[in-house]
């Protein structure tokens, strides 16, 4: 397995469908089930036994600034302008060396299946033939998802990103391993990660795993709600047993 010591937690987003929650406090401090939905990303790179993590910050910012004071383990780069996903990861690469490493969006929420997922991943990593492994989830299986997913695999775990009008399986779960030079020749400023993910793909260098475990889709206060009482469900269930 690929020891990967390095992560990144995409914070930086404005939370705009997550409102009215977000008027005053930053998304990824919102709390799901008695945790923040940032303290869960970073309970994940925990298990994995990561070492360094930057998290980006924008928008009320001073406030997950002191969430996360006294992490000494953390990193915090600063937006003032919005740098969108590709642009703020290429920002920090400095602090994220020249191994690949995990990138987590902050409102990913997801239950570990038999495994640790992130484990998963820097099992099947390779990165003799992966520039980036995305997390997959099944459309079928997607707790609060109402899309028509996002990318298709091949039998050897080559992405495929969906065409217009297709439907396709698997919709991308906000958690991957990148490697540096996925981001050689990228552009300066804001830029969405996609446009690397498509620049993957075209090369053969763009790979996905399904997920085995729960996966929750948190972008509105309904979603949140929903979520909650799945894991409240759940919570029962498991310790009833």
């Amino acid at each position: 397995m690929t020891k990967i010591t390095r992560a990144m937690v995409l914070a930086a987003g404005l939370g705009l469908r997550m409102r009215p929650l977000t008027e005053d406090l930053p998304k990824p401090l919102i709390e799901l089930y008695g945790r923040t939905l940032l303290d869960r990303a970073l309970d994940h790179l925990a298990i994995a036994g990561i070492g360094r993590t930057v998290v980006n910050t924008h928008y009320l910012a001073e406030m997950i600034e002191a969430h996360l004071d006294g992490k000494e383990d953390v990193v915090i780069s600063h937006e003032p302008d919005l740098l969108d996903t590709g642009g703020g990861v290429a920002n920090v690469l400095a602090h994220l060396g020249k191994r690949a490493f995990f990138a987590v969006n902050s409102d990913a929420v997801w239950i570990d299946g038999p495994s640790p997922t992130l484990d998963r991943l820097a099992e099947i990593w390779n990165g003799r033939r992966m520039d980036a492994l995305l997390l997959f989830q099944p459309t079928v299986y997607a707790t609060g998802y109402r899309g028509v997913g996002d990318y298709f695999l091949a039998p050897d775990g080559a992405a495929r990103r969906r065409r217009e009008y297709q439907v396709a399986p698997y919709l991308f779960a906000g958690v991957q391993i990148l490697h540096p030079r996925l981001f050689k020749d990228a552009p300066e400023g804001p830029y969405s990660l996609n446009l690397l993910f498509d620049r993957a793909e075209e090369a053969g260098r763009l790979y996905g795993m399904v997920h085995d475990g729960d996966w929750f889709h948190v972008g509105s206060p309904g979603d949140l709600a929903r979520t909650e009482s799945a894991l409240a469900l759940r919570y029962v269930e498991v310790h009833s047993r």
